[in-house]
């Protein structure tokens, strides 16, 4: 079991705990939102009960007062008419009985004036009234719901008499409609946060709404739309009132439900954005120090190899001064520098690298010479170049540690035996180098996870080459690099992006 397979295993673990958690935190939220809504629905209804109650007391109170008003009226047309028949001469009638109805008027308004609008005779009258004169204009408006009657006293004098309903009819009405408000507010500024709207029975004029904002009730597609919700949830509430009709009472749960439903939804965004914040700075930090271990370690190798490089050097040299020169000599030669070589790149990981404007094609033909002259003549090696010359910017001792590092992983893929081919192309802009191999090919599964640290599929081996590849390439020369085909059992290709010189 590799390192990455097992980093693999704690990453997944610690995730599904990681849901699990938010899991039971959002369903725990969940389950207090739909207790709070509940409530809140509750006593929604009971208040709506409590109106509907209150609304029935409000009926009866309307029936009684019209009673009242009934038996008033007929007071005042009594009143009227005994009136009549005492200021009638020609008639025979006994007015002792129409006398005693007046002598006992103590609530209903009444002016006689002349045929000049003079006031001659008044009782009764409200506050507003008694000191005045004349009969005047705001007068008659008051007595103009009953027919004045005309006194003729037979002397060419004429004079009228003017009256109006009972005082105590007056203050019924005026404490009727005082607790008609007093209902109307007491809907509209419920305390439980409904909003409500009373509308008439055809439902086209506004009586009263409350809770609801006053800017949007000015639009009448908001309000048609609300109504429609209101009647969704509930049904109208319907009260018929003795002067302004029957009345429809809409109403639905408060806007604090409707905000409470998205709060597990906002809760789990937070969170979620919260534990991606958390994963990048990690993963950051992480990256960080792994990059300074692998700088301080690729340091360290380099001088650690200077010492033993410095000493074979002069070994190969007293080689050379023998009578009989010693055969492998120029190898030798070959390998030591070589090792300078990988102690150079070694030397430059963690430095801020200087590219240089290189010719590509002959890095890449030596690169692959002195591979395929190490490996097996089992491995058949075709190589696709340009014959013309293609500059790039390039750090080429690290260009040519990839090239190796896809060399090596293509070879072991293949195992004993197989081929490798490198084909270079180009655009405008760009130059693309396929590697590609025979080899046993990589999982569909597996593809996104090859460049990662610790990931390999040998059995030895930190998984640390395509790692270095992939940052040699993307943030050393800017460039991409990828799987960019695989078939299991049939072979990868590589494909490494590189950008030309800007002219």
């Amino acid at each position: 079991m590799n390192l990455y397979t097992n980093k693999k295993r704690w990453k997944w673990i610690l995730a599904i705990v990681a849901l699990l958690i938010v899991g039971a935190s959002l369903w725990y939220t969940n389950y207090l939102v739909k207790s709070i809504a509940i409530q809140e629905t509750n006593q929604v209804k009971m208040w709506a009960a409590a109106m509907e109650q209150h609304a029935g007391m409000m009926k009866t109170t309307e029936e009684f007062f019209g009673k009242v008003s009934e038996q008033e009226q007929l007071r005042v047309d009594l009143l009227a008419q005994a009136y009549r028949e005492v200021l009638d001469f020609s008639s025979d009638a006994n007015t002792g009985i129409y006398l005693e109805i007046i002598k006992n008027n103590i609530s209903i308004p009444l002016v006689i004036t002349d045929d000049k609008g003079r006031i001659l005779f008044s009782n009764n009258l409200p506050e507003n009234q008694k000191d005045k004169t004349e009969f005047d204009t705001e007068m008659k408006q008051a007595y103009s719901k009953f027919k004045p009657i005309k006194i003729d006293p037979g002397y060419g004098q004429v004079q009228w008499l003017y009256y109006n309903e009972s005082m105590i009819y007056t203050e019924l009405k005026a404490v009727l409609e005082d607790m008609i408000n007093h209902f109307l507010e007491e809907i509209t500024l419920n305390s439980v946060g409904a909003p409500v709207i009373i509308t008439d029975e055809a439902e086209k004029h506004i009586l009263s709404y409350g809770n609801l904002d006053s800017l949007l009730m000015q639009d009448t597609s908001y309000v048609r739309r609300q109504l429609e919700v209101m009647r969704s949830e509930n049904d109208p509430l319907e009260i018929d009132f003795m002067n302004t009709g029957k009345a429809k009472i809409f109403y639905r749960t408060s806007d604090l439900i409707e905000q409470i439903k998205y709060f597990p939804i906002l809760q789990f965004v937070v969170i979620a954005l919260y534990l991606l914040i958390a994963y990048l700075l990690f993963s950051w930090a992480r990256r960080s120090e792994q990059n300074q271990v692998w700088a301080g370690m690729a340091k360290e190798t380099a001088h650690q190899l200077g010492t033993p490089i410095s000493s074979l050097m002069g070994w190969v040299e007293l080689l050379k001064m023998q009578e009989e020169p010693f055969a492998g000599t120029e190898e030798m030669e070959k390998d030591i520098d070589r090792l300078q070589v990988v102690t150079d790149r070694f030397s430059k990981i963690g430095s801020v690298p200087v590219l240089e404007p290189t010719d590509i094609i002959p890095v890449i033909n030596d690169t692959m010479d002195y591979l395929q002259h190490r490996f097996s003549k089992k491995f058949e090696f075709d190589i696709q170049l340009p014959k013309e010359s293609l500059v790039l910017p390039l750090v080429p001792s690290l260009f040519r540690w990839v090239l190796e590092n896809l060399t090596k992983n293509a070879v072991d893929a293949m195992g004993d035996h197989g081929k490798i081919t490198l084909e270079l192309t180009e655009n405008s802009d760009e130059v693309f180098i396929d590697l590609s191999d025979t080899g046993k090919g990589i999982s569909k599964s597996q593809i996104k996870q090859v460049f990662k640290p610790g990931y390999t599929s040998k059995k030895r081996g930190w998984g640390l080459g395509l790692s270095l590849a992939k940052r040699i390439i993307e943030e050393y020369h800017k460039g991409k690099i990828f799987v960019k085909s695989s078939v299991v059992g049939q072979g990868t290709t590589f494909r490494i992006v590189l950008g030309k010189v800007k002219s």
